[in-house]
């Protein structure tokens, strides 16, 4: 049902709803019932997942650019001071130092260039989920709107009836009375009261909620939710002739997102098999040392500053659990491309059937909108 939705929202009410979007948003007047189209820009600048969206682009460029630091310069400043007896033993892999200043950088890694594309398909994954939740807001924004807006034309009509109910209520207890009437007609004329009172409760809370759900995407206060009927567009016209099933397949942002986590575990896939290439690593080291720790005891010359450079080249050639995780890790990637396949086949399903149910949709909307007209 979830993809019906946002198949719907992708190929026929969205596209209204965003040609009647301005190009600046305006803020709504205390005074003035609340336009649909502004309801919709505020729901996209101040609801929650709009914020989950930025914070979620945001937190992958950021992966990225760590990603690639790896091939940056590295320095750390410190100390390893510590007491020596007899052969001057390292401190945490370094010789015991009054002073010591490393430098690293990275020169050749392929695993690590393999996690830095990884990274870039997470931003565009990012970019996807972005583009739903903001489809998914639009979605829900106008549907909320529209439905708040038939609830309110549609409980003064029901107090109206609630009113003529009431009034048959004391024609029958006065007939009755009179003995023209049974008691079953009383009974009829108290079951209409009550049928109409429970109407308008259902409406009221239904309209409550809704109006709760537009403040909190808005961010407006509830008692500046009124509806404009006037403002809400009118949906497209669908041919049956236009190659939906295409489209959805190739822009619906759900089957993108399948497809660019898909892209970013083969990376990773790749970068866990590349572990067992060659890397190489530009290293440097500054130490000044001191005769309490033995140096010149054990040493045949004995001197404070020292300095070491080169580089360091490792190449994993017996490593068998790198070899069963590159495995794993390309497993997960077969099976990430196959679900993406699988989702876009059945969008492109869904989006077709879709298309030709489309005359029943208009129907419906005639329905509505002749029902909105006479609760008015």
């Amino acid at each position: 049902m979830k993809l019906h939705f946002r198949i719907i929202a992708l190929f026929v009410l969205i596209p209204a709803l965003l040609s009647v979007l301005p190009a600046q948003e305006r803020v709504p007047d205390q005074d003035q019932p609340l336009a649909f189209r502004t309801a919709i820009e505020l729901a996209l600048k101040n609801s929650a997942a709009s914020g989950i969206s930025r914070n979620d682009l945001l937190r992958a460029k950021s992966a990225v650019n760590q990603a690639r630091d790896f091939f940056l310069p590295q320095a750390s400043i410190g100390s390893g001071l510590g007491f020596s007896y007899g052969f001057p033993l390292s401190l945490e892999g370094a010789a015991p130092s009054i002073f010591q200043v490393y430098y690293q950088e990275g020169l050749l890694n392929l695993a690590q260039r393999e996690y830095i594309k990884a990274a870039r398909s997470d931003v565009k994954t990012a970019e996807a989920q972005g583009a739903e939740r903001r489809n998914e807001i639009i979605m829900e924004t106008a549907l909320s709107y529209m439905q708040l807006d038939l609830l309110d034309s549609f409980i003064p009509v029901q107090k109206e009836q609630q009113e003529a109910a009431a009034k048959y209520q004391d024609v029958a207890a006065q007939r009755v009375q009179a003995g023209l009437d049974s008691q079953v007609e009383l009974t009829r004329a108290k079951l209409a009261v009550a049928r109409t009172r429970l109407d308008i409760e259902q409406a009221s809370t239904a309209a409550d909620q809704l109006r709760l759900r537009l403040s909190q995407l808005t961010g407006l206060p509830v008692s500046a939710i009124r509806t404009s009927t006037e403002t809400i567009p009118r949906l497209p016209e669908v041919s049956q002739d236009d190659d939906l099933a295409s489209l959805a397949e190739e822009n619906n942002p759900a089957v993108k997102v399948a497809e660019f986590a898909a892209e970013a575990k083969e990376h990773r896939a790749k970068a866990e098999h590349k572990q067992l290439y060659p890397s190489i690593d530009a290293v440097a080291q500054y130490a000044v040392l001191s005769r309490f720790n033995n140096y010149d005891q054990f040493f045949l010359k004995f001197q404070r500053n020292n300095v070491t450079a080169g580089g360091t080249i490792r190449f994993n050639f017996l490593n068998p659990g790198q070899h069963d995780a590159a495995k794993v890790a390309r497993f997960d990637a077969n099976k990430a491309r196959e679900e993406a396949r699988n989702l876009k086949q059945q969008v492109g399903a869904e989006t077709l059937k879709l298309q030709r149910s489309i005359q029943q949709l208009a129907a419906a909307r005639d329905v509505a909108k002749l029902e909105h007209e006479l609760a008015q």
